[in-house]
């Protein structure tokens, strides 16, 4: 049987205590430095609104719905040359659904998955590096 919470706040902090989350920058330099892959979850529909991290930085957009399988080498989906051992940093919009994200895919062995405080508002307000942002 599944485990049980009292709301989503509880799902959340759950998911949080076997994460050693990231800070923005942190993300960014572990990416920069080729030791991370960022996968960015967000619909389309709120990247274009929103913006999305530089293409320089080579994330890969995975949207939530098709994630685990994407990043499970085990899966005929699978993305090419994935494996269970890769550094997986989600981001969200505000660090919430990566956080569900990123405990889900240590659930099904990728270790290394953690998720990016504050999403990528917390990205773009510190200014790191974006594409695509909406005209003021």
């Amino acid at each position: 049987m599944a485990a049980q919470h009292d709301g989503i706040d509880a799902l959340l902090a759950d998911a949080r205590s076997r994460l050693t989350r990231v800070s923005p920058v942190q993300a960014w330099r572990e990416v920069r430095d080729g030791t991370a892959r960022l996968v960015d979850i967000r619909p389309a529909a709120q990247r274009q609104v929103e913006g999305e991290v530089a293409s320089v930085l080579d994330p890969w957009v995975i949207e939530r719905n098709v994630l685990e399988w994407r990043l499970d080498p085990r899966q005929e989906a699978s993305l090419p040359g994935v494996t269970l051992g890769d550094r997986v940093i989600v981001i969200c919009q505000e660090g919430y659904t990566s956080s569900l994200a990123a405990d889900s895919l240590r659930s099904i062995g990728i270790e290394l998955a953690t998720d990016v405080v504050g999403g990528f508002a917390a990205w773009r307000e510190l200014g790191l590096p974006v594409a695509r942002l909406r005209a003021a």
